[in-house]
């Protein structure tokens, strides 16, 4: 475990780093049959990305003092299901994007058939990769691989997604759009939390575990208003995407268009600042915590 005093710039920047070292070595060889599909999972998982979700798995791990050792494999595995995710938000029977960081998304760098086998693959390598031994107990383990299960599935963020689609047209009220993106965005947020907390072996009902699911639930919602902010008025070069306001073409529901630009950011602060009450009773433990919801609703990508 590191030296829970490093610098938040200092942990994103290796957390990050060993982040991508972890994806690459959990993920198939690129030349490994079938080399095309191993190649296309790589290149859709490994093509960059802020990694949030891995740097909250670890910052509960700093929290609870995890060893990181211990958090690799649970990080590697959401943050694989957050890939596969986007291989098929991509699709042009979702929300048909054609860029994704400022690259080629993965049905057009290969083809539609192997972007849905892409997100497929990721998808079932996610369990394997976090039900293969790693030093936990299988106690410890089933409860992460639940875990992912439920935040990945109908009752997660495929379930978002699918009341994301039928909304099109349509414009929500605040609490159902809320339910809404609590499920699509904020369920993975909630289990990059919960395998931390798995990890230290700290049950979500404690006061700890309490505390950051409740964390978790108001990061989870600032990040899908602060997605809906940058949609709007965020530089293209910046988000990587294709241009500016593409949600509201599309007819989808957002906060920026049922509040208000104003209403949005000042909806996105009041948030973070709920994020931050939630670890009011922590220490200096949870500032990598804190320093990522900052981060969270700061952003401008």
């Amino acid at each position: 475990m590191k030296d829970r005093t490093e610098s938040f710039a200092a942990f994103r920047e290796r957390i990050v780093a060993r982040s991508e070292q972890k994806l690459e070595s959990f993920l198939p060889p690129d030349n490994a049959f079938p080399a095309r599909l191993h190649e296309a999972m790589r290149y859709s998982t490994l093509g960059g990305g802020k990694r949030v979700r891995p740097l909250l798995v670890y910052a509960t791990g700093t929290a609870l003092g995890v060893h990181e050792s211990l958090l690799d494999r649970p990080a590697a595995a959401l943050e694989m299901i957050h890939a596969y995710s986007l291989v098929h938000d991509d699709l042009p029977a979702m929300d048909n994007d054609d860029l994704r960081r400022g690259r080629p998304t993965c049905h057009k760098a290969y083809d539609e058939a192997t972007a849905i086998l892409v997100g497929d693959a990721l998808l079932t390598h996610a369990f394997r990769v976090l039900s293969e031994p790693f030093g936990i107990s299988p106690g410890q383990q089933l409860r992460m691989v639940a875990t992912l299960a439920q935040a990945a599935g109908s009752h997660g963020m495929v379930g978002g997604q699918a009341v994301d689609l039928a909304a099109v047209g349509h414009q929500l009220a605040q609490p159902a759009l809320e339910q809404m993106h609590l499920l699509k965005t904020g369920m993975l947020i909630r289990c990059a939390i919960q395998l931390g907390l798995a990890a230290g072996g700290v049950t979500e009902d404690s006061r700890q575990g309490s505390a950051l699911i409740r964390y978790a639930d108001r990061v989870g919602l600032a990040f899908q208003v602060q997605d809906d902010i940058l949609d709007e008025i965020g530089d293209i070069e910046q988000t990587g995407k294709a241009k500016q306001g593409a949600d509201r073409e599309r007819q989808k529901p957002g906060f920026v268009s049922l509040l208000g630009l104003k209403q949005a950011q000042d909806y996105a602060r009041s948030l973070l600042d709920e994020a931050l009450g939630a670890l009011e009773t922590w220490g200096k433990e949870a500032d990598h915590l804190r320093a990522l919801a900052r981060l969270i609703v700061e952003r401008n990508r």
